[in-house]
């Protein structure tokens, strides 16, 4: 699979502080500098810093609005998807993904997290959420330390 036919998902909360918004812009350029397409909710906090960075790269990005108006996408989504389907559109994020980056995020990024795992997505975290069953880390999500090296892991081969 080429760059450009990847999707890469980028997940994490509808708010975020100034030290998030920088991580998920870095995240978003370097995706789009891969000629990889950016999907996610289609709203503001992560998703728009992600897809701020995208554009500034020249990339392409896909919102999935959990509401049935285009017109509620942030400024940088390229092609709005409206569902009207609340938080139930997290699953359709996930499965337009071949792989996700979670950064930070609250319990909506959890659920897609779960969702793509069960998917057998591969799951890529940054500040985000730990998983761990029966007093164990699970090490279902890969943790990165900067936004260079969350989005390298997902170009793997």
């Amino acid at each position: 699979m080429s760059s450009v036919d990847r999707y890469v998902a980028i997940i994490g909360a509808s708010r975020c502080d100034e030290k998030i918004e920088r991580i998920a812009f870095e995240v978003g350029k370097l995706i789009a500098e891969k000629k990889a397409i950016l999907v996610c909710g289609g709203l503001g906090g992560v998703m728009e810093a992600a897809c701020r960075g995208a554009k500034a790269a020249g990339g392409l990005t896909v919102g999935i609005l959990p509401t049935g108006k285009k017109t509620d996408a942030n400024p940088y989504v390229d092609i709005a998807i409206p569902t009207g389907m609340g938080e139930a559109r997290n699953a359709l994020v996930v499965k337009a993904a071949d792989a996700i980056i979670a950064i930070s995020g609250e319990f909506g990024t959890l659920s897609e997290i779960g969702l793509a795992l069960k998917m057998g997505k591969p799951v890529v975290g940054l500040e985000t959420w730990e998983l761990s069953k029966e007093g164990k880390v699970s090490g279902a999500i890969v943790v990165a330390k900067t936004p260079f090296e969350a989005v390298e892991r997902i170009f793997l081969p």
